[in-house]
C-alpha cells in the first residue's frame, strides 16, 4: 500500500516497482479524482486499483507492507496493524531511518502525549478507557453499514432512531411506506430496518423473496425516564440481524451472544458494577412510578408479586406460549402459589388507556391480595420474595436483585438456568449463566445506548447515570399531557 504526496511521487515510486508488485498494490492519493489530478491518472494508466477517501482499517487489513510520510498518521496505524512500515520522509510518526523499533518507540511517545477527555462527562481517561468507547463506536458504525432503509419508526422517535442507525457510508432513509423503504434497500443493495410490530407479515415475506435482509429494531432493556405509549423517544434500542430476542421461534443475536461469548473477568466486574448502580438507583425499563410507599406485607408469608402485560404485544404473542391473559395468568399463579401472598401490578399502557390486558380489579382480586400501582417497579422488587411471569421484562429486573423467577411463557433470560421455566425453552439455550453473565450479553454487549445530554452513542453506564441523576429529559415533552388525556378517553370509550 502507497501514500504518495503528489504525482511526482507517484511516478518515483513507479519506477521503484515491478509490474509484479504493481498489480498488487494499492494507491491511497488523498484528495485525488479521477479526471484532474495526475496522479490519478498516472496510476489509472498502470492499471493499479487506488483510492481517496477510505477508512485505514479496511484497506490496511488485507496489506503487508505501507509506503508512506511520517506526518501521515497511517504510518502509526501500519506499525499498529503490525505492517512493515517504509518512511519517506521525517515526521511526528516516523523518520526516513526508524527500524521497527524506533517507529514504535515514535508512535507510543505520540500516543502517550495526548490528553484524552471522556466525551460524556469531560474528565479526563485514560487511553484505554478512549481505545474501548472508540471501538464500541466503530462496532456500531460496522454493524450499521449494510443497513440502507427503514420502515416502522414512529414520527416521534425518528430522530434518535437516526442518531443510533447512523452510518457516514450512506444517510439512513426512513419511509413511512414499507413497500417504499423496501425499493430503497434493494436499490442500494443494503438491508431495511424494521419495527417488527409496525409491518406486516407480507412485507416480511415479500422482502425475503427479494432477498433484502431486515434487521429488527426495538426498545432497549432500560428505555427511558417515561412511557413509550405517551411518546417519549427511546434512549436505548436493541439492533438484531439475526432474528429478534422476544421471539423463541427462532434464533437471534442476544442468543448468540450468550451462548456463545467467552465472558471474561474484566467483563463479569463491569457488569457487576453496572448492576448494583441500576439497584442503587431504583432503575426499570422506563424509570417509572411514584415515590410512594411500598405497602406492609404480611408476617410470615412468600410474597409473589405477578406483573400484568400489554396482551397483544409481540413478546406475548411470540413467546407465551398460547397464554395471553393477565387474568389467567393470575389464576395459574394463585394455583401454583396456594399460601403466598400475591400483589397483582396492572401493566401502566393499560391503565393509561392505551393498550389492551386491562383487568376489573373486582376479577383480580379472586386471585390476588393486593393490586398495586403505585410504587416504582424497583421498589416492589427489592420487597418480593418471587416474581410469576409470563414474558415480562421484570422477570429479568428481578434476577438483577436475586429474586427468585418463575416464566410461565419464554422470555429472552429463560432456559439459562436462571429461572423456573414452566414454558418450553429452544434447545438453542441451555447453557448455564450466572447472573452477571446475563447482565453483560442482555445489557453490555446486546443493546445501544443514546447519551441524553450530549446526542452521542453511549455506555448503558452513562444513561444509567443521567437517568439517576434526573438528566435524562423527554425531547417531546409536551405531548406527554395530550397523550395522556387521549388514554383516559379511549379508556372511557372502552
Amino acid at each position: 500500500m502507497l501514500r504518495p504526496r503528489d504525482a511526482a511521487e507517484v511516478q518515483s515510486l513507479l519506477e521503484e516497482l515491478s509490474a509484479g508488485e504493481r498489480a498488487n498494490s494499492l494507491w491511497v492519493l488523498p484528495g485525488a479524482t479521477r479526471d484532474s489530478d495526475d496522479a490519478a491518472r498516472m496510476v489509472t494508466q498502470e492499471g493499479a486499483p487506488w483510492c481517496c477517501d477510505v477508512d485505514p482499517w479496511s484497506a490496511l487489513a488485507g496489506a503487508e507492507r505501507l509506503i508512506s510520510h511520517g506526518e501521515d498518521e497511517w504510518t502509526a496505524l501500519g506499525h499498529i496493524a503490525g505492517l512493515s512500515v517504509r518512511v519517506l520522509s521525517s515526521g511526528r510518526y516516523g523518520t526516513a531511518s526508524d527500524d521497527r523499533a524506533a517507529l514504535a518507540c515514535r508512535v507510543t511517545q505520540v500516543l502517550n502525549s495526548v490528553a484524552y477527555r471522556d466525551p460524556f462527562t469531560g474528565a479526563e481517561v485514560s487511553i484505554e478507557a478512549a481505545i474501548d468507547l472508540l471501538s464500541d463506536w466503530r462496532r456500531i458504525l460496522e454493524s450499521n453499514r449494510a443497513i440502507a432503509a427503514a420502515s416502522g419508526m414512529a414520527w416521534w422517535k425518528r430522530a434518535e432512531i437516526r442518531r443510533l442507525l447512523w452510518s457516514p457510508h450512506q444517510r439512513l432513509q426512513i419511509s413511512s411506506r414499507p413497500r417504499r423503504a423496501l425499493q430503497l434497500a434493494r436499490r442500494a443493495g443494503g438491508a431495511m430496518a424494521i419495527w417488527p410490530s409496525r409491518v406486516s407479515s407480507a412485507l416480511i415475506e415479500n422482502a425475503h423473496r427479494r432477498e433484502v435482509p431486515l434487521v429488527r429494531v426495538e426498545d432497549g432493556f432500560v428505555r427511558s425516564t417515561g412511557l413509550g405509549s405517551n411518546l417519549v423517544p427511546p434512549s436505548s434500542v436493541v439492533v438484531d440481524h439475526s432474528g429478534i430476542h422476544f421471539d423463541p421461534k427462532g434464533a437471534s443475536d442476544l442468543e448468540r451472544i450468550l451462548a456463545e461469548t467467552e465472558f471474561t473477568p474484566r467483563m463479569i466486574e463491569r457488569a457487576s458494577a453496572l448492576r448494583s448502580t441500576i439497584i442503587k438507583a431504583g432503575i426499570s425499563k422506563y424509570a417509572a412510578g411514584s415515590a410512594a410507599p411500598v405497602p406492609d406485607r404480611q408476617p410470615g408469608r412468600k410474597l409473589v408479586l405477578v406483573p400484568a402485560q400489554v396482551e397483544d404485544d409481540m413478546s406475548v404473542l411470540a413467546g407465551g406460549g398460547g397464554l395471553h391473559s393477565n387474568l389467567e395468568l393470575l389464576r395459574r399463579v394463585r394455583r401454583l402459589e396456594p399460601d403466598a401472598e400475591i400483589w397483582f401490578r396492572p401493566h401502566p399502557d393499560v391503565d393509561a388507556g392505551h393498550r389492551k390486558g386491562a383487568v376489573a380489579d373486582a376479577d383480580a382480586f379472586a386471585f390476588a391480595d393486593r393490586i398495586v400501582r403505585e410504587p416504582s417497579m424497583a421498589s416492589l422488587l427489592d420487597t418480593v420474595d418471587a416474581v410469576h411471569v409470563l414474558t415480562s421484562l421484570t422477570g429479568f429486573e428481578a434476577l438483577l436483585r436475586g429474586r427468585e423467577v418463575a416464566c410461565h411463557g419464554t422470555p429472552f433470560y429463560a432456559g439459562w438456568g436462571l429461572t423456573r421455566d414452566l414454558g418450553s425453552v429452544p434447545e438453542r439455550r441451555g447453557r448455564q449463566l450466572t447472573v452477571d453473565e446475563l447482565v453483560t450479553g442482555v445489557l453490555i454487549l446486546y443493546p445501544r445506548y443514546l447519551d441524553p445530554v450530549t446526542g452521542l452513542p453511549c455506555p448503558p453506564e452513562v444513561l444509567v447515570s443521567r437517568m439517576a441523576a434526573h438528566q435524562a429529559p423527554n425531547r417531546l415533552g409536551w405531548l406527554g399531557p395530550l397523550r395522556r388525556w387521549q388514554g383516559r378517553l379511549m379508556a372511557l370509550l372502552r
